[in-house]
């Protein structure tokens, strides 16, 4: 069929996508930028507001898979599973209104850190196991 294949504008539009990123990467790279340290890298220094922290815990809830799942989803089950996205946003505001300003302030970057110091080693890998099973049977119910 014609539309199982790209067009010359479909190979144009992402080649563009493509070059944009490269572009970017580089640019970041010969730059040099302020992020030194793997601190800054990866917590920006504790100094980001609300609502980015809120943004990036919820994109690092969803997936493309999620993304593409959730329409069809409610399409064939019904509207109650967008509850879960309602659900995922408000979760992610109080997180980071409540729970990220106390991890800033004990300079702590996870749960499973905060849980280790105030239980035990073992507590900290035996909640880091069940989350990694929780994520893998939540992306295999989207798979199928």
């Amino acid at each position: 069929m014609a539309g199982d294949r790209f067009s010359v504008v479909d190979y144009v539009v992402f080649s563009v996508m493509l070059l944009i990123s490269a572009f970017i990467g580089v640019w970041h790279a010969c730059r040099g930028g302020k992020q030194n340290t793997t601190e800054e890298y990866l917590l920006a220094n504790r100094k980001m507001k609300f609502l980015p922290v809120s943004i990036s815990i919820l994109l690092s809830f969803l997936s493309a898979i999620t993304l593409l799942g959730i329409p069809a989803e409610i399409y064939f089950y019904g509207a109650q599973f967008f509850m879960t996205t309602i659900a995922y946003l408000l979760i992610c505001i109080v997180v980071s209104t409540v729970f990220i300003p106390m991890f800033r302030r004990i300079k702590l970057t996870s749960v499973h850190e905060y849980l280790e110091r105030r239980f035990s080693l073992g507590i900290r890998i035996l909640t880091s196991c069940l989350f990694i099973l929780t994520v893998v049977s939540m992306s295999r119910k989207h798979q199928r």
